[in-house]
């Protein structure tokens, strides 16, 4: 029996996670400190969905050093999901960004390296990374905005280039992770996540922006664009991210030290005006918006080059957009009052 430590566990894709190892006979320990919305219901879900299991919960702080000295010591994977996630808060109060992101993920890795040297760590990192690559030629068309030069994507050798409080903090958490491996021979791997969108995510204007206007369509809440509403993602179910995490911690011995841009790549990328687009005709209605200027650090496109996992793991998105979106909408339409209450 594998034993799982999910650091901000409580959140969106910690959720799936640990219903994922669970599911498959680990013993799993969630870690929060139940600050986002929303954290309080899926711990009560997980608990529902899975009694007599072994499940742990365990509410604190990723900036309290030690904090998780104790707990690490039986850990066969970390999956450190807890993060500040929207540029937007960075922006607002970059120290907080900072103390969660960069020196929350020194403390875990200090934490491993002292305790438990041999425990796999899973880092999710950002596509934010790369800035907003103003070297690279973009066009746009009626679909939304496209790279000239790339059509696979943005591949991991692409130069970082750290944009906003928020691009910095992963940025220099993730190379950390990336460097304990390196130093202190530590057993780690990056995930440069894109877009990741489904079931028990919930949404908000700044962060989770698929289930954000398929929640605000279907709540009839007032929806802001910021910019024009061609940029374009690639967006990942979660599911398909989850499956991704477990294949690399399978294949560890294998893939230590790499890092992999993880998303839907071309196959599965839209605009924001795209997705409104495809919401109005599943939905059946006109959907009100309006426009306000751009937010900083927001790239007009970016997609993932997803072609290093699939070599090294074999790992291909299994959900495309279609399937992922009737799944987020019949999940809002059978949880309205949850999730009205959550976001308010």
């Amino acid at each position: 029996m594998n034993k799982v430590l999910i650091t901000g566990g409580a959140g969106f894709i910690g959720t799936h996670a640990a219903d994922y190892y669970l599911k498959n006979g680990s013993e799993v320990t969630v870690f929060d400190d139940f600050s986002r919305k929303g954290t309080h219901e899926n711990v009560s879900w997980l608990k529902e969905q899975h009694k007599g299991k072994k499940l742990t919960i365990l509410e604190g702080d990723i900036r309290t050093v030690g904090v998780l000295d104790r707990v690490i010591r039986r850990q066969d994977l970390v999956a450190h999901l807890a993060a500040q996630v929207a540029v937007t808060t960075s922006v607002k109060n970059p120290r907080e960004d900072f103390e969660i992101n960069a020196l929350g993920t020194f403390n875990l890795l200090e934490s491993v390296r002292k305790n438990s040297p041999e425990t796999v760590v899973l880092y999710a990192s950002t596509n934010k990374v790369y800035g907003e690559m103003g070297n690279i030629k973009i066009g746009k068309r009626e679909s939304g905005y496209f790279y000239e030069d790339y059509p696979h994507g943005i591949g991991e050798k692409q130069n970082l280039d750290f944009h906003s409080p928020y691009g910095c903090s992963k940025g220099a958490a993730e190379q950390y992770i990336h460097d304990y491996s390196r130093i202190y021979e530590l057993r780690t791997i990056v995930f440069r996540q894109s877009c990741i969108y489904g079931t028990r995510q919930f949404g908000i204007e700044d962060q989770g922006w698929v289930s954000w206007f398929t929640i605000a369509s279907i709540l009839n809440k007032p929806m802001t664009i910021y910019g024009d509403g061609c940029q374009v993602r690639d967006v990942l179910f979660v599911s398909d991210l989850v499956a991704a995490y477990d294949l690399a911690f399978k294949n560890v011995n294998r893939v230590n030290g790499q890092i992999y841009n993880v998303g839907g790549g071309p196959d599965n990328s839209l605009s924001i005006l795209s997705l409104l687009k495809i919401l109005e005709s599943k939905l059946g209605e006109k959907i009100d918006l309006s426009y306000s200027d751009w937010r900083p650090g927001d790239q007009k496109v970016y997609v993932s080059d997803i072609s290093k996992i699939g070599k090294d793991l074999g790992w291909k998105p299994k959900v495309n957009i279609d399937e992922g979106l009737a799944q987020l909408i019949d999940w809002t339409n059978s949880n309205k009052i949850l999730v009205n209450s959550v976001l308010g």
